[in-house]
């Protein structure tokens, strides 16, 4: 049975001729007649915007088909809240979103859900980029495909919300809020969940206020995976710290007091509660989802007669709230206006530019940004600092911001107590406090869960991932949540921050591929996201400065890759301490290149530890009459575009020296650039091997090194 085939709206009816019989069913629980009437209009809305996507899909006017039918219990959910109660959703949501937005003057959720399905530049929340659930009045942060990947984000702004009352931060939600987070069954079974739920509960356990109402809406299926019908209680009731609940999510009065006691215990007492809804799935997963290829037909004639809009309807009119007749009225009456309404929608113009599209996703207003890094604090340094390496600039760097704006925190593993693991963050916590530095699982995805809720929430998170390889645990909270957030809310909401990674390889005697690694690829390939690899203390400081301030005033998502074997180096020679510098307060616009010379004969463009690699090497060949220029990239996204091509055309010898690898590294970007921007000249590159990087002496015959870059040089420049 098709998702289009099976008649929702006839099987309604169908139920509803049948409810009216002599004797009336003994109502169970009490609603308020009002607030009955409204939950069931509420929830015939959302069965009638599932039915006007599937309309407007078949007729191609439409883009997007999950539906929310067999769900609409979650109204309930959306009453038991305050509409700044900030949400994160399921997709299967239509009734709640309209429950939350209606209690709201001025918003029309029926229209804003069909601006969205037709993905029309109007719609109010991603502006045509997607269909989502979202609102900025209404406090509903759009989650695009919610496989879990919200709840980190969630437990991160149940996190934000005391510490940024305590700390004076402006929020944008009340002290007393509770985040509300919806999900699958399917979902809790994720190992992003199951990490967020175990972040949530530490955090709790020691004292930490975390007001989370997690609702698991669970249908007994992941798409065709059936989901064995006790094993989400088995797996949540028992948790120490989870207060768990359940209700049958297609029974209204039951849902309702059960989600009320949730929020009561989640906003009075600040801790996680579970509230576990057994709901049923009604017309497939999605538009090209075949049920009957996996489901009987008494499995789905089942579902069927659990229909909770049915049941609602049958709960008012035992309880004498109103007559068949009259909530046939309203469920026809609410119909009529969404088909008019979907009618209306599909002549709304769409996203017609490549420009329109990308135009929230990387907002740039360098001069601002410069402002704001120049904006004296009240700690800021008048005089200058001593040379540093560039482990002591960062620290310093972080001490400085921490201390001019209340809004920055600085965590992670290890980067309280500790320092971290090489000393970065070394007396950090002593100084500002564990308000503001702290340590935190070790867990990527709570890490910049984290991040993700107290951005949303005011802060400038600067969270540390230890290691760059430890980034790609938790790869799509940076590429699925924080760099889709203001692209998919048309710059409504931002989770502003600068991850730390100690990155890159070259360290002597420890590692192995965990502790030395050199994949950027998968961070350079996100949309929107900076990449910044700082070679040296005077450029990390500043650059530092410029990331946090584009956060601050861009909402940018930042990514700070730290070159580990670089942290302590003083020297580019033996015993010259060039390669120590003293941090300034200066400014590096996005995008800029840094020169070393002025050569004519050779530009050798590289970044991270190829930095000093190739100035040693420009010297020995400016020994012989070679005369070149070595171009610190320092920005790998957006790459200097400007700068690599005035530098590359200054000596018509381009040679890359990239310490990432040849597939998928650094080097075939500026191949690209310069390509794309008329370049003509000797192009050559030599980089790291294919090869996961082996622990000892080994390393070298994989790496980069000194010889390869001059070699190649010398192969590039005639001979005088």
């Amino acid at each position: 049975m098709a998702l289009g085939s099976l008649d929702l709206d006839g099987a309604f009816r169908a139920g509803m001729d049948a409810l009216v019989v002599p004797e009336r069913i003994d109502a169970v629980g009490s609603i308020d007649a009002a607030v009955g009437v409204e939950l069931f209009e509420s929830q015939a809305a959302g069965r009638h915007l599932d039915l006007a996507a599937r309309r407007l899909g078949a007729g191609r006017q439409g883009f997007y088909s999950i539906g929310s039918s067999g769900h609409e219990g979650n109204a309930a959910v959306a009453a038991a809240l305050r509409v700044d109660d900030p949400a994160l959703l399921h997709y299967r949501s239509a009734a709640f979103f309209v429950q939350r937005c209606k209690q709201i003057p001025g918003l029309d959720p029926i229209r804003d859900v069909l601006l969205g399905v037709v993905a029309a530049a109007a719609d109010p929340i991603s502006g045509g980029r997607h269909k989502v659930f979202g609102s900025a009045a209404a406090s509903i942060l759009p989650q695009t495909s919610t496989i879990a990947s919200h709840l980190p984000r969630a437990v991160g702004l149940a996190f934000a919300l005391d510490r940024a009352a305590k700390q004076g931060i402006s929020c944008p939600w009340p002290a007393d809020a509770v985040v509300v987070c919806s999900f699958g069954d399917a979902s809790a079974n994720h190992s992003t969940a199951v990490g967020a739920v175990n972040a949530a509960l530490h955090a709790a356990h020691q004292g930490v206020p975390m007001p989370l109402v997690l609702v698991c809406e669970d249908n007994g299926l992941g798409i065709s995976v059936p989901t064995a019908p006790d094993w989400i209680e088995r797996a949540y009731g028992p948790r120490p710290g989870l207060t768990y609940l359940s209700a049958d999510g297609c029974d209204l009065p039951d849902v309702l007091g059960a989600a009320e006691d949730a929020v009561h215990l989640a906003r009075t007492w600040r801790v996680p509660v579970f509230l576990h809804l057994r709901t049923v799935r009604l017309g497939g997963h999605a538009g090209s989802d075949v049920e009957s290829a996996y489901r009987g037909p008494a499995d789905i004639a089942a579902d069927l007669a659990r229909d909770p809009l049915l049941g609602t309807a049958r709960y008012l009119i035992a309880a004498g709230v109103a007559e068949a007749g009259e909530l046939l009225e309203r469920y026809e009456r609410i119909g009529a206006h969404v088909r008019q309404t979907a009618d209306e929608v599909v002549h709304e113009a769409r996203l017609d530019s490549a420009a329109a599209v990308i135009a929230p996703l990387a907002p740039a207003h360098p001069a601002a940004i410069r402002d704001d890094v120049a904006r004296t604090g009240p700690a800021s340094q008048t005089s200058a600092a001593p040379r540093m390496t560039l482990a002591q600039a960062i620290n310093h760097t972080l001490a400085e911001l921490l201390a001019k704006d209340s809004d920055v925190l600085v965590f992670g593993e290890d980067v309280g107590r500790k320092g971290g693991v090489y000393g970065v963050t070394k007396g950090l916590r002593k100084r500002f406090g564990a308000r503001r530095v702290f340590d935190t699982l070790l867990d990527e995805q709570s890490v910049l869960g984290t991040a993700l809720g107290t951005g949303a929430a005011g802060f400038i998170p600067i969270p540390e991932i230890q290691y760059l390889a430890y980034v790609h645990n938790a790869a799509d909270q940076i590429r699925g949540e924080a760099a889709t957030l203001q692209f998919f809310s048309n710059g409504q909401y931002r989770n502003p921050m600068v991850v730390r990674i100690a990155g890159l390889a070259y360290q002597k005697g420890f590692g192995g591929h965990f502790h030395n690694d050199n994949s950027l690829a998968a961070l350079r390939d996100i949309p929107g996201v900076l990449v910044a690899v700082p070679a040296r203390a005077d450029d990390a400081a500043a650059m530092l400065r410029t990331c946090v301030s584009a956060a601050r005033v861009d909402g940018r998502v930042c990514v700070f890759v730290e070159p580990i074997a670089l942290y302590h180096t003083k020297d580019l020679h033996p015993g010259d301490e060039a390669w120590s510098a003293s941090p300034t307060t200066d400014h590096v616009p996005i995008g800029t290149a840094r020169v070393y010379g002025d050569g004519t004969d050779l530009t050798i463009v590289t970044f991270g530890n190829g930095v000093p690699m190739s100035l040693r090497t420009a010297n020995r060949l400016a020994a012989e009459g070679i005369h070149s220029r070595v171009l610190d990239l320092r920005w790998l996204t957006p790459l200097p575009a400007t700068d690599l091509l005035h530098h590359a055309e200054a000596t018509g010898r381009v040679l890359v020296a990239d310490e990432t690898r040849r597939s998928g590294g650094v080097s075939e970007s500026v191949f690209a650039a310069l390509v794309d921007a008329g370049y003509r000249g000797v192009l050559a590159r030599v980089t790291s091997a294919d090869s996961f990087i082996p622990l000892g002496p080994a390393a070298d015959t994989v790496l980069l090194g000194e010889p390869a870059i001059e070699a190649a040089a010398r192969r590039i420049v005639p001979s005088s």
